[in-house]
């Protein structure tokens, strides 16, 4: 019967080196409707993406002037959450107030 198995001095040894890569980011985004409140577009800032009052007023003049504002970047689990959030609060409180991911 003849030995299969290879000798340790017949191999060769690689030096693989870990990369390590960056998950994706992705752009949360308010989307502008006619029909949202200013005031609840800040409490949704406020609550869902932690803003502060002024950071929260400062992205909602900009979804209500050029349609969509930027909320935030998250990884794409994460970003999907908050869209998940804003969309289940909106319908909680009868606003079709729409949020998007955007790749960056």
């Amino acid at each position: 019967m003849t030995d299969t198995r290879q000798k340790s001095g017949d191999l060769v040894l690689e030096r693989t080196e870990k990369q390590t890569k960056e998950p994706a980011r992705f752009k949360v985004l308010l989307i502008n409707d006619d029909y949202t409140t200013m005031d609840f577009v800040v409490e949704v800032l406020e609550t869902v993406f932690h803003k502060t009052p002024a950071e929260a007023f400062r992205i909602m003049m900009q979804v209500h002037t050029q349609g969509k504002g930027l909320c935030g970047v998250y990884t794409f689990e994460v970003a999907e959450t908050k869209v998940e959030a804003v969309h289940e609060l909106a319908r909680q409180n009868g606003y079709p107030l729409r949020a998007a991911l955007e790749e960056e």
